[in-house]
């Protein structure tokens, strides 16, 4: 272990609190880690890491150690103070036993010990030790290795000492349990995203990544903090001005840090985080930020004659067109709406965000005012392309392109006004959508086709998307806007589904429908509501009786099942078209028969990235992405 030389508040028995007994976690796990699929397990590891990440937060880390075993299990280990082992003198049992198997024990609450925390409901460690088929933890503290193991969530042997040590700090491994989580296959992937963005969040720590099962190891140490994750974000597009604004303030109790720089593309990308926690739907933080950076845009840019008077002025929109930003706040006491911590409630901190960015971002301008220029030039333009796009929506209304009752012509609605019982399939071409008309359920379904591939909104402001016919018609049929006129109460469906073809231009179509909902409607996404219809590529059949397989491993499997190849029909679909209506329904449309894929964000970074990459102008990074996974292609249309 290496030797623990960071100065940081007394950590010991005392510190730890016992607020409640033990829960049914095994029973409902899902009410802690979100789910029992791929996303909860991964919480898993985050858990502990977190606790990790509270001692680098407390001054008491610099390092930490994250491993996949062979084994299929997962160790963290870190340089911290290390866990308290002593009998706590309450409760009279080990400290350490208390904090792995109690629920809501742990020393978050107590503000002596840490003063800012993600971890703050103290179930995390409990929880992963709880879901775990074993779990393993060694403390290195007062010159002693102690040791205690647990299975599913059951201390097995008491604590004690196994040995002498010269450091201090935690090492927990544990193997997640099959038996109450759908999937115990740890993907490297995914770790790696949330410890390199970790390691942005938080410059003072590094953090050293293995996966023995593929003999792979990773760094992440950004002594850059959140300027090098903007530069990161923008990494293959053209930026305005080199080196992101990096701004940095203390109001109160809370720390602030924000760090932007725009580029030359139309979209926006900004990320904020309170106490290390991604809050995916903003919150108090990112509306005081948002105010500050409209405001003293609008001022600089009245200051300067760029815009005159009152009556002009630059809107939130407009500053916001191609900017790049990660806002990090640290709160005392966050209180977050919903158990997912993805919105910050604190009213506080509207105004200390606020008042901080308009201070600091004003102070920048003065200092440097060529890129305070250039920012205004594009704000300027943006809002020339805002007042186009509204002449354009007059012009739609004028002209009546919109039909019955201001729906589009080609939706064919369903008979419900229930948004939460109604679907929306969008459809490639106009012969999949005859054949989905047919086959869907017309009190709930609604079916909408679209003719030929729509705008790459990557490439498009918002003027340019108006005046295609087939984006227009589906923001009009979804009903809640776009931009910052978003309203989700005004949903016409709360499934939207995209059925297209399990070809190249199908894969096209959808790629094109998911950066509009990305870019345009990303609500849509963070509420759950977009989803990819799997249609099946195969139709078997041996005398009367008819399978279909959704790839070819399967497709094999079941020409086993109808024994042997012998006598079976295979059919293999190119398209939705092919299939008559019933066939359609069966398969792909009919509730209980379908399978429906939900588009989730897991890593905004990572989709942005993909969206730069996949829809952007610059062609080598789309190249090389292509080479690096064109051996990933499953079914591949030539």
């Amino acid at each position: 272990m290496a030797q623990q030389t960071v100065s940081a508040p007394a950590y010991d028995a005392s510190s730890i609190q016992v607020l409640e007994g033990l829960s049914a976690v095994r029973k409902r796990p899902g009410m802690y880690i979100g789910s029992t699929d791929a996303r909860g397990l991964h919480q898993l590891v985050y858990e502990v890491v977190d606790n990790s990440i509270d001692e680098v937060l407390a001054g008491a880390c610099t390092e930490i150690w994250v491993s996949l075993h062979a084994d299929g299990s997962c160790s963290v280990r870190d340089n911290g103070r290390g866990i308290p082992v002593e009998n706590h003198p309450k409760y009279n049992r080990p400290t350490l036993e208390i904090v792995m198997t109690v629920l809501h024990a742990g020393s978050k609450f107590d503000r002596n010990t840490y003063k800012v925390s993600g971890g703050l409901h103290g179930v995390g460690v409990h929880v992963v030790n709880a879901l775990s088929e074993w779990f393993e933890v060694r403390v290195h503290r007062d010159g002693h290795e102690y040791f205690q193991r647990y299975e599913q969530g059951a201390p097995v042997s008491p604590v004690k000492v196994d040995g002498a040590s010269d450091g201090t700090g935690t090492d927990i491994r544990f193997k997640p349990d099959g038996s109450v989580l759908e999937t115990v296959a740890f993907d490297r992937e995914t770790i790696g995203r949330r410890l390199k963005e970790l390691s942005f969040l938080n410059p003072g720590v590094t953090i050293q990544f293995a996966d023995e099962r593929s003999d792979f190891h990773e760094t992440y140490h950004h002594a850059g903090g959140i300027a090098e994750f903007v530069a990161d974000l923008n990494k293959g597009s053209a930026v305005l001005f080199p080196d992101p604004i990096a701004l940095h303030a203390k109001r109160d109790t809370t720390d602030i840090e924000l760090a932007l720089q725009y580029n030359d593309g139309y979209n926006e990308t900004s990320l904020a985080f309170v106490n290390n926690i991604h809050t995916i739907d903003g919150g108090t933080h990112v509306i005081g930020f948002r105010a500050a950076l409209t405001r003293t845009l609008n001022d600089y840019a009245r200051s300067r004659g760029f815009i005159k008077g009152d009556k002009e002025s630059l809107t939130g929109e407009d500053v916001r067109e191609g900017l790049t930003s990660v806002l990090s706040v640290k709160v005392l006491e966050p209180q977050f709406e919903g158990q997912t911590k993805a919105k910050l409630g604190n009213s506080e901190v509207k105004g200390q965000v606020e008042s901080a960015v308009n201070e600091k971002l004003a102070e920048f301008f003065e200092e440097h005012p060529a890129v305070a220029q250039n920012l205004i030039a594009k704000a300027v333009q943006a809002a020339q392309a805002r007042e186009a796009a509204r002449k354009a929506r007059e012009l739609t209304r004028r002209k009546g392109l919109l039909e019955g009752g201001g729906l589009p012509g080609k939706l064919a609605d369903c008979h419900s006004r229930d948004p939460a019982e109604c679907e929306l399939f969008l459809v490639e071409g106009d012969s999949a959508g005859g054949t989905a008309k047919q086959g869907r359920d017309r009190e709930f379904q609604a079916i909408l086709p679209l003719r030929g591939k729509i705008l790459n909104v990557e490439k498009a402001r918002l003027d340019k998307m108006l005046q295609n016919d087939a984006i227009r018609a589906l923001i009009t049929a979804i009903g809640i806007g776009i931009g910052d006129d978003q309203d989700l109460s005004r949903l016409r469906y709360h499934k939207i589904i995209l059925m297209t073809d399990a070809d190249v231009d199908g894969s096209h179509i959808r790629t094109l429908l998911l950066t509009l909902f990305y870019r345009k409607m990303p609500q849509l996404i963070t509420d759950g509501r977009v989803y990819i219809a799997q249609a099946p590529l195969y139709r078997l059949q041996k005398g009367q009786k008819i399978v279909y397989a959704y790839s070819d491993e399967e497709r094999d499997r079941e020409i086993a099942n109808l024994a042997g190849p012998k006598g079976v029909t295979i059919q293999r679909y190119k398209g939705l078209g092919e299939m008559n209506a019933e066939q359609l329904a069966e398969t792909t449309m009919r509730p209980g028969a379908r399978t429906l894929l939900k588009v989730t964000i897991e890593d905004a970074s990572r989709a942005n990235e993909l969206c730069q990459v996949l829809m952007g102008e610059e062609v080598e990074p789309r190249r090389v992405y292509i080479q690096q996974h064109a051996i990933e292609v499953a079914n591949l249309d030539i």
